[in-house]
């Protein structure tokens, strides 16, 4: 190139727009989230408890269930009684599974509607996920399942046709359990893919959150557009039933809420306590489903 066609050039790409350090970002984490309404906890039951936990739980948090049918979700060949029980407190997919389950599926904790179901699977990847299955068709859209660093599994789900549900009352938060050595992985890189915001990190929040008392654990709470999440950072050595509860639900009146649970057949494993901020209690519903239900104090 000549020297003056070479300036031109260079003044040509210097006079050209160039992208701010915030537009950089939003290009290369795109919000792929929907809304926590959209977003459901995955309960896989025996096919004999499948409606005795239906109504326990619409009985204990109100809302309505869709029409029970029967499908294959999975893409290769099976049979699952399925039902979406949808309440104020947050909604739950509902398997009942007729044939044996086909790995990887009943270890998801958690399906998230997606506005891109390709682009979406692929900024996991980029931000430290792996795909447990190649994405696939369902009877209603695409599916894929992916893992975090912890072995935090969940779905990611696209409809062909969009659903439309009214917000939720209060958004119930994804509560994973993980030790030090991996938290620090699994926060940065789903909060890098769902564009999450840190509400607090708390390195000396009460061991009694998850029946460690005399000791100290870390609490980080995250808010994203797929809802709320707490990752409690722990030593692992977590008694029974801590770790098992796989989504919180946030209620109005917990004695209440307790009260309908148990006349619905639901077993309390953990009484009410009051710790970081909080009224809690532990529930088992048919069919072996464990929840955290809590009542946020000074509200």
């Amino acid at each position: 190139m000549k020297p003056a066609a070479l300036l031109v050039a260079t003044a040509l790409f210097a006079a050209m727009p160039t992208p701010s350090p915030v537009q950089a970002k939003e290009v290369a984490s795109a919000d792929y989230s929907v809304g926590p309404q959209y977003d459901t906890t995955h309960v896989y039951v025996p096919e004999a408890k499948f409606d005795a936990f239906v109504a326990s739980f619409v009985a204990t948090f109100g809302g309505s269930i869709s029409k029970q049918g029967e499908f294959q979700v999975t893409p290769t060949k099976s049979l699952t009684k399925s039902q979406l029980a949808r309440t104020p407190a947050g909604t739950v997919s509902v398997f009942g599974f007729k044939t044996p389950i086909p790995y990887p599926f009943g270890d998801e904790r958690t399906g998230y509607l997606v506005t891109d179901i390709d682009a979406a699977v692929a900024s996991a990847v980029k931000h430290g996920a792996i795909r447990r299955i190649a994405t696939f068709p369902d009877p209603i859209g695409r599916d894929s399942v992916i893992q975090w660093p912890g072995g935090v599994n969940m779905q990611l789900y696209w409809h062909t046709a969009k659903p439309n549900y009214a917000p939720l009352a209060t958004t119930p938060e994804n509560r994973i359990y993980l030790t030090e050595d991996v938290a620090d992985r699994f926060i940065t890189g789903w909060t890098g893919f769902a564009r999450g915001k840190i509400l607090s990190d708390d390195r000396a929040a009460p061991g009694a959150e998850v029946g460690q008392p005399g000791k100290t654990i870390r609490r980080v709470a995250i808010e994203t557009g797929y809802g709320k999440m707490v990752v409690y950072v722990t030593d692992g050595q977590l008694p029974w039933p801590y770790g098992r509860d796989m989504t919180g639900y946030e209620v109005a009146d917990l004695s209440a809420t307790l009260a309908r649970a148990t006349a619905a057949g639901v077993e309390t494993l953990v009484v009410p306590y009051s710790t970081g901020g909080r009224q809690a209690a532990i529930v088992r519903f048919p069919g072996g489903y464990i929840a955290e239900i809590h009542t946020n104090m000074g509200k």
